[in-house]
């Protein structure tokens, strides 16, 4: 917490004071009461000690002011909110090393599996585009709102040979770009959320895609999905396809976007999870001087309630 006006604090100086001298006086008030003459005779004179109700009325004032000595202080939090608009475009690898079985039933099975429940659950005033690649990319579903459409799209997903990561990079910034136009009133956030098992072999090279990702202020967050086990039939002969981590957290970290691995269905469900959490709120300061003061009000209210009812008298 930051305070806007920290110098106000100095009204909680006197305020501690005042704290301690009725500590003092409710101890004085006790050794005179035992002076007063023989505890017999006290209890008849005062039946019924009031207890914790004769300190109530005080500590609850005491409270209403130290909320009102910070509400002038005008205190700051950070307070997480939900975007209203964002650009989300998700870029899945099409391909055929996608068929591994190392991730049951198949890399591809699970990845547009957990894709869509990602999709469906963004906001639903996000735009939320699709990409594929494989040897090249190309725009399965442009960025909307409809995003049960852009869901049904990750069916049937055709494989090919090769992985392009940069293209697919850049043909994402297109479709990010192409939601901006026309729409300079506001600065609308944008993520491309890029999934892949493998290292990058055709087209524009992941480097030149941070670059422009960068420049075009659009994190990519990467998910290197699969295991090191992995294998792929191609041609009759089994094929080695080893997830490739490290071409893809390089990519993450070059644009300010986070890098993410997942081996397993249920880990690539997380991973998502916490990305559309990451994407669909901000942290912003609000002040809540309002509270704080409303909190004294209040405070002070019950103060005088409690005093009322128990002694006929305000504090």
């Amino acid at each position: 917490m930051d305070l806007l006006a920290p110098f106000w604090l100095l009204l909680l100086v006197p305020l501690v004071g005042l704290g301690v001298t009725y500590v003092v006086m409710q101890r004085r008030r006790r050794r005179y009461a035992v002076r007063f003459a023989a505890l017999p005779l006290l209890d008849k004179v005062a039946p019924e000690q009031p207890g914790w109700r004769r300190h109530a009325p005080a500590a609850a004032f005491l409270l209403a002011l130290t909320a009102l000595a910070l509400a002038t202080a005008r205190p700051v939090i950070d307070l997480r909110v939900p975007h209203e608009r964002a650009t989300v475009i998700v870029a899945i690898d099409v391909s055929r090393s996608m068929q591994a079985t190392d991730v049951e039933p198949t890399r591809m099975d699970a990845a547009t599996e957990a894709a869509a429940a990602f999709i469906e659950n963004l906001p639903e005033t996000f735009n939320v585009g699709l990409v594929t690649f494989s040897g090249s990319s190309a725009v399965l579903a442009t960025p909307t709102t409809d995003h049960e459409s852009v869901a049904a799209a990750l069916e049937n997903l055709p494989m090919a040979n090769s992985t392009a990561i940069g293209e697919a990079v850049f043909t994402s910034l297109e479709q990010v770009a192409s939601m901006a136009q026309g729409d300079d009133s506001v600065d609308v956030p944008a993520r491309v959320v890029l999934l892949s098992d493998g290292t990058n072999t055709a087209g524009r090279s992941p480097d030149e895609a941070a670059t422009a990702a960068t420049e075009a202020a659009v994190p990519v967050s990467t998910i290197a999905y699969g295991t090191q086990e992995g294998t792929v039939e191609i041609q009759g002969r089994m094929v080695p396809v080893p997830v490739d981590v490290d071409s893809l957290a390089g990519l993450a970290e070059g644009t300010g976007g986070q890098a993410y691995t997942a081996e397993s269905g249920d880990e690539l469900a997380e991973v998502y999870e916490d990305i559309g959490s990451s994407i669909g709120w901000r942290t912003e300061p609000r002040e809540i001087t309002p509270y704080l003061a409303a909190l004294g009000f209040l405070l002070s209210l019950a103060a005088g309630a409690m005093s009322l009812r128990w002694f006929a008298r305000l504090p």
